[in-house]
């Protein structure tokens, strides 16, 4: 079993993603590429069977608007449905793809785990499986590539620019962290905070978490499970969010305590919304490390690639920045999410 934290190390699994040319769904492209060798194929539109994990968050929505867009302007027909942030939702879309005998499956998975009988079942049915945003903990050889972040990578960013904040005139020189996480057993929850800890550890044994719990990548669930850390914790003194929603969320209720969000409590979130930069510039939140949603045009690449027999890279990542509060009003009118 192979998490995204580790499956790159896959050899055998790498040499594996081009053993796809035995499908039938292809795009036009591909379809007049392989033409000359079997003598002659009519164009056959490709149709994509997409479940997304729900409509959480801000970025959520621009991940779902690029992957619709995108789909529109490849010439691929989407069917597309949302998950609700249910697991069973989504294995159940799966099954109705392979039903529906779709050219390529792709999805961006609620939880790692729990997802090796559907994805044997897409084999079997010689679907191709391309995971976007999100890795699972499964045989590798079950899905082709991953088109997404490193969470893990965003993790030690945002570690890396509490360390800035933490650095600039009237910063706290006693540092007692709360941390919302993301939807628990998620790998961008399990991975953010496995990389915050590891830069936390291995330098700052002054960073002290004091408080950490799922808020569900919500702005609702940011406010609430930020209100019970301020009455049990008021020592608290700086937030690590794991998205942008749960840190606005957050901002409500440390306002509503009478505290100052981003001077009294200092907050560093990740993802890189447009409403989160807008908090950037009110000086509410200090820094963002950048998770890119628009996956859209990446992903329609990655697919038709596959389904024309070629090779893609066991995990395509995705190009993201850092961004700190000075940095916002210059970045602000070129945000596209």
């Amino acid at each position: 079993m192979l998490s995204r934290r580790n499956f790159l190390t896959s050899a055998a699994f790498a040499g594996a993603t081009v053993a796809v040319g035995t499908l039938d769904g292809c795009s036009k492209k591909s379809t007049a590429a392989a033409a000359g060798s079997s003598g002659g194929t009519s164009a056959k539109t490709i149709t994509l069977g997409f479940s997304q994990v729900g409509s959480e968050s801000g970025w959520r929505a621009a991940n779902t608007q690029s992957i619709k867009d995108s789909a529109t302007a490849a010439a691929i027909t989407l069917k597309f449905s949302d998950a609700e942030q249910k697991q069973e939702n989504q294995i159940q879309a799966i099954r109705d793809y392979i039903s529906q005998k779709v050219d390529v499956i792709s999805f961006s998975p609620v939880v790692t785990t729990g997802w090796d009988t559907v994805l044997k079942e897409a084999k079997a049915a010689k679907i191709p499986v391309v995971l976007t945003d999100r890795s699972v903990d499964s045989d590798p050889s079950l899905f082709v590539t991953l088109v997404g972040s490193d969470f893990e990578a965003e993790g030690e960013r945002a570690a890396h620019l509490l360390e800035k904040v933490l650095a600039l005139p009237g910063a706290p020189k006693t540092v007692n962290i709360a941390v919302l996480e993301g939807t628990t057993g998620s790998a961008p929850a399990i991975d953010r905070a496995k990389g915050f800890k590891k830069i936390a550890d291995a330098s700052h044994p002054e960073w002290k978490i004091v408080a950490s719990q799922t808020g569900d990548f919500t702005r609702d669930g940011g406010k609430q499970v930020m209100a019970a850390f301020l009455t049990a914790h008021p020592e608290i003194n700086v937030l690590f969010a794991h998205n942008d929603d749960m840190g606005l969320g957050a901002i409500t209720s440390i306002e509503a305590a009478g505290k100052k969000p981003g001077t009294d409590i200092l907050i560093v979130s990740i993802d890189g919304t447009h409403d989160g930069f807008v908090a950037m510039t009110q000086g509410k939140i200090n820094a963002i490390a950048e998770c890119n949603p628009l996956l859209g045009p990446q992903l329609m690449d990655t697919i038709k690639t596959v389904l024309g027999g070629g090779s893609v890279p066991a995990w395509i990542k995705t190009k993201e920045g850092d961004f700190m509060a000075a940095d916002a009003a210059a970045a602000l009118p070129n945000r596209k999410y």
